[in-house]
């Protein structure tokens, strides 16, 4: 890490990072978004403004923000506003419905709803304004897509001092049918951008982009990269290919990625014009979020001529470990990257017990970087051990070198292009279909997508007509599922695999079947 950068990393909040930052390189661009341009000092300025506007509306330290936006500038923007004020902010991924944004709204307890309007033709103004109807106490909602808020930041308190006050809430599946709300302060963010930073060996001649949703955890992990390191990014409101590669052109990007399934998309590309570089800029592809087989390593590195590293993390603890460009291919290739000094992983047996140095077991964390628990406190008395471990449900080993490799998962997540899809609530919602007798909904290996949303159903008795996996999808559309949790593939059997008194589906059946070549099991199987 360079001098500069580490003196950043001292800093205490996030509004104290954009203030150093700014007075370093006030005319170098932060964000880089279509033909605008946002410099360091302009986030500065123009965020105070913001935060005036928000303050005379009745926001203040510690009042409940929840926004629902989409990648652009403006969000930025309001998220840092509200950063300056000391507000305690619950972002919502924009794709989100009305059971998880109800749910979020609700358990947060949020004071004000900033949401997009209509985009991409889904009226979110509507679905707020009915959602808050339904409240107790109602947020004020109010639109943040192109005006924000404005105002004379002479009115504003004086900015946040404290770095260890919870003031994000960041939604997770997890395991169960509702969303957990994760609770981070500044300086828990701050250790995982500051991880990614140093991790990635980037300069300030480097361009990065944010091609995921800044209301991913990992929004605030690329900020701070960014204000450390006095580089730019390029935003896309909406990522699809072959479209962003003309903005990865024109802004010059040298590192790009975020996920399995952007690794997978830029590969796809590449293919369609062999020995032509994509992006003549590029030279870093970077992510997490979901596994990364090995043999997509070789194939970025050897058909794309760009190095790939990867890392391991969660809503939780949104950097664990990440890879290094000069790690070894091995290393790069099989594993997650090393942990940052301060990060302590322990491995794990049934009992909680340390297991030898390359034996698997459930993987614990403790560090800066990890969350101070869940809105719910039954959650966090879960979700930690005796010694203040977080017991994260993965399964693992770490090599001598300090390399993780994970193994599995004990949680029954579905991770789909870097987002946890909880199994147990679209199985929920399955149980009430007229048609369906029993289901178990599993993840399956996917190149694209890490994994992908597998339906397996036995049939309902005299049900009628058949099941297909376009009149499933829509009854789960009606039912409020988000459309980045729908099945990909249904499967309709005769009867779910079951073991012992208590009639456990056995999953790990109906992956071994319907996630090899052919897909047929020996209970009837249908791929729709």
């Amino acid at each position: 890490m360079t001098g500069t950068a580490h003196a950043l990393s001292a800093s205490g909040t996030f509004w104290e990072l954009v203030e150093r930052r700014a007075a370093l390189t006030p005319d170098r661009p932060f964000l880089l978004q279509d033909d605008r341009t946002l410099t360091f000092g302009a986030l500065r300025a123009r965020a105070e403004r913001v935060a005036a506007g928000l303050y005379a509306a009745g926001v203040r330290p510690g009042t409940v923000v929840a926004w629902q936006l989409p990648t652009r500038i403006e969000t930025v923007l309001l998220s840092f506003a509200l950063t300056r004020i000391g507000a305690v902010q619950s972002p919502v991924i924009p794709f989100y419905r009305d059971r998880e944004t109800g749910f979020a709204l609700r358990e947060s307890r949020a004071e004000f709803f900033a949401v997009p309007g209509t985009w991409r033709g889904f009226d979110h103004t509507a679905m707020a304004t009915r959602l808050a109807a339904g409240l107790d106490r109602p947020p004020h909602v109010f639109e943040a897509y192109g005006v924000l808020p404005d105002g004379d930041p002479a009115i504003l308190p004086a900015p946040p001092s404290d770095g260890t006050a919870v003031r994000w809430i960041y939604w997770t599946s997890g395991t169960t049918s509702d969303p957990k709300g994760v609770l981070h302060t500044d300086r828990s963010l701050m250790a995982a951008g500051s991880c990614l930073a140093h991790a990635l060996r980037l300069t300030a001649s480097d361009v990065g982009s944010i091609a995921f949703p800044f209301a991913h955890v990992g929004g605030p992990d690329y900020a701070v990269m960014l204000l450390l390191y006095g580089f730019p990014a390029v935003l896309f409101e909406h990522f699809a290919m072959p479209d962003a590669l003309a903005g990865y052109r024109r802004h010059g990007v040298t590192v790009a990625g975020g996920s399995t399934a952007f690794y997978s998309m830029l590969l796809a590309a590449q293919r369609e014009a062999p020995g032509v570089p994509l992006v003549p800029t590029l030279r870093l592809l970077a992510g997490g979020g979901a596994p990364k087989p090995p043999e997509l390593y070789h194939a970025v590195v050897r058909e794309m001529g760009v190095q790939l590293t990867h890392g391991y993390g969660m809503t939780e603890v949104p950097m664990i470990t990440m890879g290094a460009p000069d790690d070894t291919v091995e290393h790069l290739a099989g594993t997650e990257g090393l942990p940052p000094a301060g990060m302590e992983i322990r491995i794990t047996d049934e009992s909680g017990d340390p297991v030898p140095c390359g034996a698997d077991g459930e993987i614990r964390l403790r560090g800066e970087a990890v969350c101070q628990g869940y809105v719910d406190p039954r959650a966090t008395a879960e979700a930690f051990d005796a010694e203040g471990f977080l017991v994260t449900g993965d399964v693992g080993h770490v090599l001598p070198s300090g390399h993780l490799v994970l193994t599995g998962r004990l949680k029954d997540v579905i991770i789909r292009k870097g987002e946890n899809i909880s199994a147990k609530e679209i199985e929920d919602l399955l149980a009430a279909h007229p048609s369906v007798g029993d289901a178990a909904v599993i993840g399956l290996p996917d190149a694209e997508r890490g994994e992908r949303v597998c339906a397996v159903v036995t049939p309902r008795e005299g049900a009628a007509p058949p099941l297909t996996l376009p009149a499933l999808t829509a009854y789960l559309r009606e039912a409020g599922l988000a459309v980045h949790k729908l099945p990909e593939q249904l499967e309709v059997v005769s009867a779910l695999p079951r073991h012992g008194a208590l009639r456990k589906v056995l999953k790990y059946r109906l992956r071994e079947r319907f996630g090899a070549p052919g897909g047929r099991g020996p209970w009837g199987g249908r791929h729709s």
